[in-house]
């Protein structure tokens, strides 16, 4: 057990004060036999304490509660002092060891009301590293769990506990090598299931606590089946602590099947006081067309470069061809994006990039929409519509948090606007609404089609942009306000700079269907008609007009099924590389790879990318550029490459440049040699000028020669130093861990885990700098040789600068 580096050492230990003599022995074990019953004491009391508490009305301090020395200390130092609703009435009934179902609106600090209470159970039942796991924290995204993670961090600096968190995007086996000292742990479901399922001696069989953290987020995410999972595998005597924005009837049904007699807090009232909004939120909601969206958008990020936005999409491939479009046509504040088909690194660094910032946007999907806690947010813009209100209440969410102001502004269809005004009604969600002025907006359609036209990345990015977009409004279940009949395809196309409109086989489908219910509607009301005006003697005939009817009805129907005009009626057979070479955009990445390939110019033709280059044979082929004199070039010559062949037909081409006076030259230009010549005194100056050439040349390169050998020798040197370092390092930790320091050991670990431990007071010790380099062999050289460095004065005698450096001089 290796409680030696989590747990911080007070004073000298019992073996220092042993050396001093038995009579200083005895005074130091009775010492530290009361300082442990004086700490077990306290420990009853503040249980004592919290079991007997009756949280007063006019509770709103931290450090009113029931709550230990080391938990008051890391509240004050990371600045949380006054308490919200949510926290005054659910920490104290919480730190009574009940089970608590919590619903409070978004930005009310639900992350405090759960970690304080996991912070205080363990230090009252005085947990250690060798106990095992004692606490879960549930949370549905990695980008979430990361800031509870941070939270946890900067409240619990002053306990001796272990953390650990456990996110997809990670190394499974370095995470894995961990868990067992873990006393917390902050993970998402997928992953914590794959734990709990592969790796070797993971158990949470003395699991203490359970939190579960936007329980709602995480059961519309598709994790039901693995969150029932999860709960198998933990024990029942738990306390569980469940926390949501918004209550529905999966929530409900989860704190059936976990909780046990749970304390409901914030849920007694009604519907509307659950999903209330924050009172420092202005909303607005503006109708525009599905084609002018993103002259909207641009013309507002013009106009607020000094803001701090949220924009808001429906899918990942909007999210990445939005961003990509507009920092290529720099709207002059920095742009950023975040979605799910991008790696965790990546959605990590832009997270703390966007936390970082005071000016940004940052385009997102609704996996930014759920518990993040962005500073500072002056709008949240939804680009797309929300697919219901609760989706609404957690987009608008990301500002007005706490005390602090914000704004946000819905874009809305003309044909989305009643419904979902309507149904923000129903949650008792007002939304103003605003006009778009048309004299501010500003068209970008021209630069879009610019962009599209010449870079085919980004006219692909368009096509799969524009096949998310109308694929997520055509299955959307509510159709009373996603109509996908009602868009306006081609426009919104042509709003995206495409040159066409991509075909799609849902909407050619949903348009033969809706033919053919119109043309059986017509057939069936001229069929009234006519047995309504028609004798009996003209049955026979209309019986055959119905037939010859319905004979062309079923021909427009196999024609209109037909969506690929070009393939033939007649069934053949087509193999895979037919289908690959009938693809569209097969060039879009070539540009991008070709950059990693060295092409041969030798062997490959420059006007045109093959995809395959076969070797060419011995005979001339119609279109080949005329073959020169077979006399005066020899067989390798003939086998030259065309550009290789246009060079010695046409020559190198140049280029000219004008000076200040308008006279053209080139850009390297020859010297007369005659007159060089004569300039230089005849023949004897000629060979004198070369001799003092070739010493200076000889002189470079000795010079050059000297730097290279002490640049290895150094580099060497250097190598070797770090070598043992390391060794020394690992052979510390192996045989003494002991006297390893809690900053060592914590900085072994990998980025799969932040410290395992909380950070710890610095201990003074002696490894921290062993075997550590005199500064003056950091450098390339050694001082004793100082005396052979290059001055600063210049190359004025590089011979005697060579002699230095080889140390003759």
């Amino acid at each position: 057990m290796r409680t030696e580096s989590v747990l911080p050492l007070a004073g000298p230990s019992r073996h220092q004060n042993a050396k001093k003599g038995k009579k200083e022995a005895k005074p130091v074990a009775r010492t530290s036999k009361i300082k442990k019953l004086t700490e077990k004491q306290k420990i009853e009391a503040l249980e004592r304490n919290a079991l007997e508490y009756a949280a007063p009305e006019d509770l709103k301090h931290f450090a009113d509660l029931p709550i230990s020395e080391p938990t008051k200390r890391g509240m004050k130092k990371a600045f949380f002092v006054d308490m919200t609703e949510i926290q005054r009435t659910s920490i104290p009934v919480s730190l009574k060891g009940k089970d608590v179902l919590g619903a409070a609106r978004t930005g009310s600090g639900k992350t405090l009301a759960f970690l304080v209470p996991v912070l205080e159970i363990l230090y009252r039942r005085r947990w250690s590293a060798a106990d095992g796991l004692a606490a879960l924290i549930v949370s549905p995204t990695r980008e979430l769990a990361v800031q509870i993670f941070d939270v946890l961090r900067s409240i619990g600096g002053y306990h001796s506990f272990s953390a650990g968190l456990v996110i997809g995007g990670k190394s499974l086996k370095d995470e894995s090598d961990r868990l067992s000292r873990m006393n917390i742990l902050v993970a998402t479901p997928g992953r914590l299931l794959q734990h709990m399922d592969q790796t070797f001696g993971f158990d949470a069989g003395n699991l203490q606590i359970l939190v579960l953290d936007e329980a709602d987020r995480i059961l519309d995410m598709g994790f039901q089946k693995t969150l029932t999972a999860l709960l198998g595998h933990l024990p029942k005597s738990r306390q569980t602590l469940l926390f949501s924005a918004t209550q529905t009837d999966s929530v409900s049904d989860l704190a059936r099947l976990s909780l046990k007699t749970p304390v409901q807090i914030g849920t007694k009232g009604s519907e509307s006081t659950v999903s209330r909004m924050p009172a420092n939120l202005e909303q607005h909601y503006l109708v525009v067309e599905l084609d002018k969206k993103l002259d909207v958008l641009w013309s507002f990020i013009k106009t607020h470069l000094q803001t701090k936005i949220i924009v808001f999409m429906s899918s990942c491939k909007q999210v990445r061809f939005v961003f990509e479009t507009f920092c290529k046509m720099h709207p002059g504040m920095p742009l950023l994006n975040l979605h799910g088909k991008q790696k965790q690194s990546a959605r990590l660094t832009m997270y703390q990039k966007f936390t970082s910032m005071s000016h940004a946007v940052l385009f997102a999907t609704d996996i930014a929409a759920r518990g993040l806690d962005f500073p500072s947010i002056d709008w949240v813009i939804q680009l797309d519509a929300p697919e219901d209100a609760d989706t609404y209440i957690h987009r608008v969410g990301r500002t007005a948090r706490y005390e602090s102001k914000g704004k946000s502004l819905l874009f809305l269809l003309p044909s989305e606007e009643e419904g979902m005004v309507a149904a923000l009604k129903k949650k008792d969600i007002e939304v103003a609404k605003i006009k778009n002025r048309a004299s501010k907006t500003q068209n970008i359609q021209n630069q879009l089609q610019n962009l599209a036209f010449q870079e085919p990345e980004i006219k692909y990015l368009g096509q799969r942009a524009f096949v998310s977009y109308v694929r997520s409004i055509y299955l959307h279940k509510d159709k009373s306000i996603f109509n996908v009949d009602e868009l306006p395809v081609d426009r919104f196309a042509e709003s995206l700079g495409l040159p066409g409109t991509p075909k799609i086989k849902f909407l050619s489908k949903a348009a033969v269907k809706q033919r053919k219910n119109a043309s059986r509607a017509v057939e069936a009301a001229q069929a009234d008609a006519e047995n309504h005006d028609d004798d009996e003697g003209s049955s026979g005939a209309s019986d055959d007009e119905d037939d010859e009817t319905s004979t062309s009805s079923d021909e427009e129907e196999q024609k209109d099924t037909v969506t690929e005009p070009s393939k033939p009626a007649k069934v053949i057979v087509r193999t895979k590389y037919d289908r690959m070479f009938e693809r569209k955009n097969q060039n879009v990445l070539s540009e991008h790879y070709s950059k990693l390939i060295e092409h041969d110019p030798a062997t490959l033709a420059d006007d045109d990318d093959d995809f395959i280059v076969l070797k060419r044979a011995d005979h001339d082929l119609p279109g080949d550029l005329a073959p020169l004199d077979d006399s005066d070039l020899s067989r390798r010559k003939l086998k030259l490459s065309r550009v290789k062949q246009m060079i010695i037909k046409n020559g190198v081409a140049t280029k000219t440049i004008f000076d200040d006076e308008g006279n053209a030259h080139n850009v390297y230009e020859m010297a007369d040699p005659d007159a060089w010549y004569e300039a230089k005194g005849g023949l004897a100056g000629a060979k004198q000028e070369g001799q003092m050439f070739a010493a200076q040349e000889g002189t470079k390169m000795r010079v050059a020669d000297v730097v290279d050998r002490e640049e290895a020798k150094a580099k060497k040197q250097e190598k070797k130093r770090k070598r043992k370092e390391k060794e020394k390092a690992v052979r510390l930790l192996h045989l003494d861990p002991a006297s390893a320091s809690v900053k060592e050991i914590a900085a072994s670990d990998d980025d799969g885990y932040v410290s395992p431990e909380f950070d710890l007071p610095e201990q003074a010790s002696d490894e921290d700098e062993f075997d550590a380099p005199p500064p003056s062999k950091r450098g390339k050289f050694s001082p004793k040789d100082a005396s052979s460095q290059p001055s600063n004065t210049g190359l004025d005698d590089e011979e005697e600068l060579a002699l230095r450096l080889l140390g003759r001089r």
